[in-house]
């Protein structure tokens, strides 16, 4: 026992003085002209290792797609230590992907190189070409194989502090036969440049001369699946490149040249303002696109595909030489397992709370199509709400009361200001007057069931944001703001009242700004949906197009080879080169 006690009090004698405690060691083995090498360890209070405060926290973030991209530009802390993982080394401006598919912009053009991006940043930052196949959230890594063409498919594992899920979504092709074998997508540049040799070849197959009127009419029978932007776009671009540069080219084939659009339900543009959907129709119906509605396609062969009738279940077999499938998004395989891991497998993306963090993990996050934000339901947190905003504890609340804290739901639960612009209600006041009957009069008091009443009906409102670019890069964009601001937000919170515990959130949280969405229909016509419910219809909004798209590149380099594509395709027509 004495010399556990003795032990004991070497020990702490240590701890509390290491640097007394080394120099007597040392001048002990001097004197007795001994040597001794030894490792020194921080050590705090009770024996733990304690980190560094000066190491960089380390930013992981999976993907360079729209989210990706916008969230590196932002960023602008340089506290952090950044790395980027994913197998492509290039920022994609997706929008003009249908452009590439038809040679009216180049490839080349609607890229940047992701290190010409993080190069210019303050933080530090480094970029691995490779694939993120596993992710482990409670030893905090992520796994990842590189390319087969780099050097063969090896596998290394990144720490990370904060991870950064920006993986984006692949297209849905709902279990449908044939589908991935036969049908080209659309979300990579890879896929449009594929896209457009196929469709070069589509006309120089059919000008063969042992080929059969049959086989010349299949081949150049171009079908389109979705009635989307995507799809449409896709179908109007090629409509205009078929006819004003291809007829050209390929006199005799002309007359067999066909473009058919499938869309399951009952309009194209389903997203858009009616107006635009009934002119899209019509501008399409005059241009000869067959466009046939309600028709769900259930097997695509080599060279058919089947179509069923949703009015009455009537099947129908139509032959096509080229068939682009744009009907929606689902998750990557890896997001799919890593919802499995974290108990939402049942969900169709990751689920985030409105501060973009992954449910449950608050050093995770997870933006772009690969997520969609859980919105929390005012009804879920009614009690706890009445209870902060009831500051005398009487158990009503007065109008004035209420308006205390009106501005800090609307804040947390969005929901309730578009219930009160649906009601074309004033203020919080109206919304009580439905409940109570007449609180003309601040001191009206509500009990907590009329509170509820007036508050039941405003989880109504309650809408998924879409899976657009526009939402991603504003994502990305409000994540960086959070992080280049993370410290002094910690001190000085500035988001709304937490409703359920003390003090206030952090950040405000993330709400999308809508600006505004675009449909080119071709022929030099654009139908474009503006704030406000503006809608705009024709060559006017052609420029308005070219405009915001030629602002929205990422860099000087790539708006000039957009807009040189664009006076290219004016003065000399579209490519049909075979490259």
């Amino acid at each position: 026992m004495r010399n556990f006690n003795f032990f004991e009090r070497i020990s702490r004698a240590y701890n509390d003085h290491p640097t007394l405690f080394k120099l007597v060691a040392l001048s002990t083995i001097a004197i007795s002209g001994g040597s001794i090498v030894y490792a020194e360890a921080n050590i705090g209070s009770g024996g733990r290792a304690v980190v560094d405060p000066t190491r960089k926290k380390k930013v992981v973030v999976l993907g360079t797609g729209w989210a990706g991209m916008s969230f590196l530009k932002n960023l602008n802390n340089p506290s952090y230590e950044v790395e980027v993982v994913s197998p492509r080394n290039y920022f994609a401006f997706t929008p003009l992907l249908p452009s590439v598919t038809c040679g009216t912009v180049e490839g080349r053009s609607i890229v940047e190189p992701i290190r010409n991006i993080i190069g210019k940043k303050k933080y530090d930052a480094r970029y691995w070409e490779a694939e993120c196949y596993k992710m482990d959230p409670l030893e905090k890594k992520v796994y990842c194989r590189t390319a087969a063409e780099l050097d063969g498919k090896k596998e290394f594992s990144v720490d990370y502090d904060y991870l950064v899920i920006a993986m984006g979504a692949r297209v849905n092709t709902f279990n449908t036969p044939g589908v991935e074998e036969n049908c080209h997508f659309l979300k990579e540049v890879e896929e449009a440049q594929n896209i457009r040799k196929n469709l070069i070849d589509s006309f120089e197959k059919a000008s063969l001369p042992n080929l059969s009127e049959e086989d010349r009419k299949r081949i150049l029978h171009f079908v389109v699946v979705g009635g989307g932007p995507t799809g449409v776009e896709f179908a109007a671009q090629l409509h205009d490149f078929v006819n004003d540069d291809l007829v050209k080219l390929y006199p005799k084939v002309k007359d067999h040249v066909k473009i058919t659009l499938l869309e399951a339900t009952d309009h194209i543009l389903n997203m858009f303002d009616k107006r635009i959907t009934a002119f899209a129709e019509e501008k399409f119906q005059r241009d000869g696109i067959d466009v046939k509605l309600g028709s769900m396609v259930v097997k695509v062969t080599d060279k058919e595909i089947s179509t069923k009738a949703r009015s009455n279940g009537e099947t129908f077999s139509m032959p096509y030489g080229l068939c682009l499938w744009s009907t929606g998004i689902g998750p990557r395989p890896v997001i799919k397992e890593f919802m499995q891991q974290i108990g939402q497998g049942n969900r169709r993306a990751l689920a985030t709370d409105e501060w973009l963090r992954v449910e449950g993990y608050n050093n995770i996050y997870a933006l772009g199509d690969c997520a969609t934000i859980n919105q929390r339901k005012v009804m879920e947190d009614i009690s706890a709400i009445f209870s902060k905003a009831d500051k005398d504890k009487s158990g009503t609340l007065t109008v004035k009361e209420f308006k205390e804290v009106i501005a800090d739901i609307c804040e947390r639960y969005p929901q309730v200001e578009l219930y009160l612009k649906k009601k074309q209600m004033r203020d919080i006041v109206d919304l009580v007057k439905e409940a109570k009957g007449d609180a003309a009069k601040e001191t009206i008091e509500v009990n907590i069931e009329e509170f509820k009443s007036s508050l039941s009906q405003v989880d109504s409102q309650m809408k998924n944001l879409p899976a657009t670019a526009q939402v991603a890069n504003q994502q990305g964009a409000y994540l960086a703001k959070c992080f280049n601001r993370l410290e002094e937000c910690e001190q000085n919170p500035e988001g709304p009242i937490r409703f359920r515990g003390e003090g206030r959130h952090r950040f405000h949280p993330f709400r999308y700004r809508h600006l505004g969405q675009f449909a080119p229909l071709g022929g030099e016509q654009t139908a474009a949906q503006l704030p406000g419910d503006l809608v705009s219809i024709g060559h006017s909004s052609q420029w308005l197009w070219y405009s915001v798209y030629a602002s929205k590149q990422v860099s000087w380099r790539t708006r000039a080879l957009v807009v040189s594509d664009w006076f290219r395709r004016f003065i000399f027509g579209r490519d049909s080169s075979r490259i």
